[in-house]
């Protein structure tokens, strides 16, 4: 009978519901790898998933037979070419809209204001490099709110969903507003009034990539008068939706 780990495996502390307990040990193998690792011995996927060396001896069997892992000469393992098949797979199908949109609708079904998804649009050559993006968008039901557009350009520096995406994106923070930045970082979230425009609101949050990467900003915005913290998780629930699937 396999010895019962005194550490929670990461598989058990994420194991899903009616699930099969071998198949998220070995889900939790490829979780394992970060950005950068280029091979991962043994010893590093027993560390990083809390399982018995043999028992991830036995499951990179399997990953390994079904092409999603590769054993390297050095004994380390890569990740296989079944996960480049599956990704090209992924990305014909995948639409970011159909990811997007029901995450705004609900979230301005929650607030009663309007939600938007931006990002960074690159500009080279010109000063600053980026725009702000609106890629997608949902208005509020109510008559008195602002009107951005999908498609429409925003300022970089100004606004709720900017400074998210100044503070969480590449490069350094500026230097002159660093403590505002690094709040911003360590509190999650971006709530101003008066930002961009005197007579809005935003309340913005980061949605990551897989890798971590910034993806882009939850954005919800209101009139000034009608401003409410209490909105802030849902800001922040809507962005976690969205990272790792964006």
């Amino acid at each position: 009978m396999p010895r019962k780990s005194r550490i929670e495996s990461a598989s058990d502390r994420h194991a899903a519901p009616g699930g099969t307990a071998a198949v998220d040990r070995a889900l939790s193998l490829l979780a394992a790898y970060r950005a950068g690792d280029d091979g991962l011995s043994l010893a590093e996927f027993a560390q990083r998933t809390q399982l018995y060396k043999s028992t991830v001896l036995r499951l990179l069997a399997s990953l390994e037979h079904a092409g999603l892992v590769q054993r390297r000469d050095d004994g380390r393992y890569g990740l296989g070419p079944e996960l480049a098949r599956l990704h090209s797979l992924y990305a014909a199908t995948f639409s970011l809209e159909a990811v997007v949109m029901p995450v705004l609708h609900a979230l301005v079904a929650a607030t009663g204001e309007s939600a938007a998804y931006h990002v960074r649009q690159p500009r080279p050559g010109q000063t600053p490099d980026w725009a702000r993006l609106c890629l997608y968008r949902v208005d509020s039901p109510q008559v008195l709110r602002d009107h951005v557009r999908p498609g429409d350009l925003l300022p970089a520096d100004r606004g709720a969903g900017a400074r998210v995406l100044i503070a969480f994106g590449p490069g350094p923070l500026p230097a002159g507003d660093r403590a505002l930045y690094e709040e911003i970082r360590t509190q999650g979230y971006c709530a101003r009034v008066g930002d961009r425009n005197p007579e809005l609101a935003g309340i913005s949050a980061p949605a990551f990539h897989a890798d971590g990467s910034l993806a882009g900003a939850v954005t919800l915005t209101m009139p000034a008068h009608r401003y409410d913290a209490a909105a802030i998780p849902a800001v922040r629930e809507a962005a976690a939706k969205l990272s790792g699937r964006v």
